[in-house]
């Protein structure tokens, strides 16, 4: 099943190579424009570029900067920068505090995507005019550089800018070359299918190249990654587990698309670290197990190292300082079995469907017929972007949506009679899980879902009252019957 790992150009044994305009941050971030466009490396908070914006944030420069990622970013970016004062416009992903609070006293312009398509968007489809790209690597020639800890749109990025500055961080082990596979699809109208024929496979190379005459400053940095932060699973999260794990394991044995390998995607966080670690505890018999998503979470590490999981291929590395050591301390050994690809592959709706993988992925809330909201409170108050969960809800073979069913400790449900912003409509997910139970939804009618929906995932506390708005409206002569006026008042 897992074809041939090894990278497939020679390593790279040198973090300097050539002739480099090596300059020091803030030079380098005095030659970016104080109106440009600036394209960031970086996904899941890891393998983003730290000093350059941080003397950005630092200078004496009035700046109105449109910022663009293909995915979160860190403090240097997302709280220094933010609360510098510096970004007016703000492209894609964004979870931090103080971008949270900009975004919607609307003093950043912030415009949400997902997370595969933000290549194409920037190359072809003129969401914007970029300037410059700054993008953390570990090395970094002439005409060449290796990325750190994520690769997200970092290709389409670099093809896509005129300028390329390159931040190279000494704290990464150059080892970490050993994960990368790096292939960019052709482009548009005459992009061939993608020739991966198994999530293990390696079509790409370590490095990303680039014209020599786009590179016009070279950092060096010795900076950490924002790691992440899980906090120990509630007995909410294992009940969740245990309600998922029953449902895989009647499902692994019904469908007939599971019968050889089963391949699973799970949203990051601490919900689906802990989901992950209810797959050790499932029957895979003889099939062969593998990830394919677009963030690796240290749970998988568990699954590796116990021989559980025949190879893990995504984006980034959303791990805690735990797990980065324990990658860092055995990179080479653990790149026989993890991928890091750009995200216009790890997240591509042709690959997902042709693995046939199971998504899983959280929410703030879901409503009684099915709808999915992962972005804003109350329909109106930005929390995080999209990222990947439309790319998986709309594309694998079997979507599922995974969250307790009330948070604030019980007093607000996350069942609701209607959903106010929707980033996953009733035709994207198949199951909904929550500490109380299952809801499969599959070719259920609006009212058959909601039936299923409150009687099997509700917390007893709202049960009543999401039963006694359904029998309310369900005698309306309508396919999905409401009465919005009771449904915006339901937190009241």
């Amino acid at each position: 099943m897992n074809g041939d790992r090894q990278p497939q150009t020679r390593p790279i044994n040198q973090r300097l190579k050539g002739d480099l305009p090596l300059t020091d941050a803030a030079s380098a971030a005095a030659q970016i424009d104080s109106d440009a466009t600036v394209l960031t490396s970086g996904f899941g908070s890891v393998g983003y570029p730290k000093r350059i914006p941080l003397a950005l944030a630092e200078s004496d420069r009035e700046l109105s900067l449109t910022v663009v990622s293909s995915g979160n970013v860190g403090d240097e970016i997302d709280v220094s920068l933010v609360e510098s004062g510096a970004i007016d416009r703000r492209f894609t992903y964004q979870s931090s505090a103080a971008a949270r609070a900009a975004t919607n006293r609307r003093e950043i312009a912030f415009s949400d995507r997902n997370a595969s398509s933000i290549g194409d968007d920037i190359q072809y489809g003129g969401l914007v005019d970029p300037d410059v790209a700054i993008v953390e690597a570990i090395a970094v020639g002439e005409d060449w550089f290796v990325p750190s800890t994520s690769i997200g749109q970092v290709p389409a990025f670099v093809e896509a800018t005129d300028e390329l500055l390159v931040e190279v961080n000494h704290r990464q082990p150059l080892e970490v070359q050993s994960l990368h596979d790096v292939y960019r699809p052709d482009a548009p109208p005459s992009r061939g299918p993608i020739p991966l024929t198994e999530p293990g496979d390696r079509i790409g190379t370590s490095a990303i190249g680039f014209d020599p005459e786009k590179l016009v400053g070279v950092v060096e940095a010795d900076r950490a990654d924002d790691t992440y932060s899980f906090r120990e699973p509630t007995d909410d999260d294992l009940a969740i587990a245990d309600n998922l794990g029953d449902f895989l394991a009647a499902e692994l044995e019904r469908s007939p698309a599971f019968e050889d390998e089963v391949h699973f995607q799970f949203g990051v966080g601490s919900l689906g670290n802990a989901l992950m670690g209810e797959l050790r505890s499932l029957e895979f018999g003889d099939r062969d197990v593998a990830y394919f998503g677009e963030l690796i979470q240290d749970g998988l590490f568990d699954m590796l190292d116990a021989g559980e999981l025949e190879c893990a291929s995504a984006t980034a590395l959303a791990l805690t300082d735990e797990g980065q050591d324990r990658l860092f301390a055995d990179v080479e050994r653990y790149a026989r079995d993890v991928v890091l690809r750009p995200t216009d592959v790890s997240n591509h709706p042709g690959l997902i469907d042709r693995f046939g993988v199971i998504g899983v992925n959280s929410a703030i809330e879901f409503d009684i017929y099915g709808n999915v909201n992962s972005t804003h409170v109350g329909g109106t108050r930005m929390i995080n972007g999209v990222g990947g969960s439309g790319d998986f809800n709309r594309n694998a073979l079997l979507t599922i949506c995974a969250l307790p069913s009330t948070h604030d400790d019980g007093e607000i449900s996350r069942v609701i009679p209607m959903a106010f912003h929707v980033d996953h409509t009733e035709h994207d997910i198949d199951v909904f899980v929550t500490e109380q139970g299952v809801a499969d939804v599959r070719g259920c009618s609006p009212i058959e879902r909601a039936e299923r929906i409150v009687d099997r995932c509700a917390h007893p506390s709202f049960e009543t009252r999401l039963r006694d708005y359904l029998d309310d409206v369900r005698d309306q002569s309508a396919h999905i019957p409401h009465d919005i006026r009771r449904a915006a008042e339901w937190r009241d």
